[in-house]
C-alpha cells in the first residue's frame, strides 16, 4: 500500500535582516516526507537545519513558501490554530531536553495529555514512561535525574500523544555515545511501534545511516535528496 505524504514543503524561503543586510537562512526548499518513514536531515553548522525543522513544525514562519502537515496549509494559520495542530500531530524531541524543572517527570509527561483534555493522562504517562525504562523514576524531579534519563523523559513526552511527525533536533547532542545510541534506538523502536515519522537534524553519521532518508543542506538549499 503507498504511504501518503504527511509533510510537504513547498518553495520554503526563510531572510532575517542583520546589520549586514538580509541573510536567506534556508533558500526555496521543497520536500515531501511520507507517513511513516526515518528521515535525516544533515550538512554542517549553519546550513540552516533547525531553522528549516522549526518551519517544518509550525514553530516558525517561512518568508515565503508553505508547508503542508496532513494537508492542512500551516502558513495559512495563525499562531493559535498552528499551536493547536502541533499539539494534535506533532512531536518534538531537542539536544536540550527542554523539561520543566518544578514538574516530576510523570508531570512533564502527563503535560500534553492534560491539556489536550485527555482523561487518562496519568495512565498514558505512566504506560510510556515504563516503555521508555523510567517506570520507576516517575516522582523524580528533573535534577534528579542523569542527562540520559531526562531525554528519555522528552522522548516519552514526545511521543504519549501517538503525533503523525516526531521532530528530532540533535537529540543525542548532549549525551555521551553508549547513552545516546540507546535513545536513537528507543526512537527507532517507537517509530516502528506507532507509525510515528521521524524527522531528524543531526550530526551523528551512524544515526542518519540508520534512516530510510538522508536530505543534505547546504548554504540553506538542499543538495541531495537520497
Amino acid at each position: 500500500m503507498d504511504r501518503k505524504i504527511v509533510l510537504e514543503a513547498q518553495n520554503l524561503t526563510r531572510e532575517v535582516s542583520s546589520p549586514e543586510g538580509k541573510l536567506t537562512i534556508v533558500n526555496d526548499v521543497s520536500l515531501q516526507i511520507l507517513a511513516g518513514e526515518t528521515v535525516a536531515l544533515v550538512g554542517a553548522s549553519g546550513a540552516g537545519k533547525s531553522t528549516l525543522l522549526a518551519m517544518l513544525a509550525g514553530l516558525d514562519v517561512p518568508t515565503s513558501g508553505r508547508v503542508l502537515l496532513d494537508s492542512r496549509d500551516l502558513t495559512a494559520m495563525d499562531e493559535d490554530a498552528r499551536a493547536r495542530l502541533r499539539a494534535d500531530r506533532v512531536g518534538f524531541v531537542f539536544q536540550a531536553f527542554h523539561l520543566v524543572p518544578s514538574l516530576t517527570a510523570l508531570e512533564n509527561v502527563m503535560l500534553p495529555l492534560e491539556l489536550a483534555g485527555r482523561r487518562d493522562a496519568r495512565e498514558a504517562a505512566l504506560a510510556m514512561l515504563a516503555r521508555v525504562g523510567l517506570g520507576d523514576r516517575t516522582g523524580h524531579y528533573p535534577r534528579q535525574l542523569s542527562g540520559g534519563e531526562q531525554q528519555r523523559v522528552a522522548l516519552a513526552r514526545a511521543s504519549v500523544t501517538r503525533p503523525a511527525v516526531l521532530f528530532a533536533d540533535e537529540p543525542t547532542g548532549n549525551l555521551d555515545t553508549a547513552t545516546g545510541a540507546s535513545i536513537c534506538q528507543l526512537l527507532f523502536d517507537l517509530n516502528r511501534e506507532s507509525g510515528t515519522t521521524l524527522l531528524f537534524v543531526t550530526h551523528d553519521t551512524q544515526l542518519a545511516a540508520r534512516c530510510e532518508r538522508t536530505l543534505t543542506m547546504s548554504a540553506g538549499r538542499l543538495i541531495q535528496h537520497a
